[in-house]
């Protein structure tokens, strides 16, 4: 898992696509459904952190983005 892409594909084979319009809510309620997922056993170990870690690293990207506007 690499991009934010590939954090979409894993939520999707478990029947979630998130789409609100506004990425930083997306990245917020992806971050949500992933821990949701690691909570009930669906998602092993490796594939919650290397997503949060995406998830997170894209977000503070955003937010630097944002503050420099």
């Amino acid at each position: 898992m690499k991009t934010i892409y590939d954090v979409r594909q894993l939520l999707k084979r478990f029947g979630t696509i998130i789409y609100i319009g506004d990425r930083t809510a997306d990245l917020e309620l992806m971050e949500s459904e992933i821990k949701e997922l690691y909570q009930l056993q669906c998602i092993g170990t490796e594939e919650y952190q290397k997503a949060l870690l995406l998830l997170r690293k894209e977000a503070r990207r955003l937010s630097e983005q944002k503050g420099e506007s």
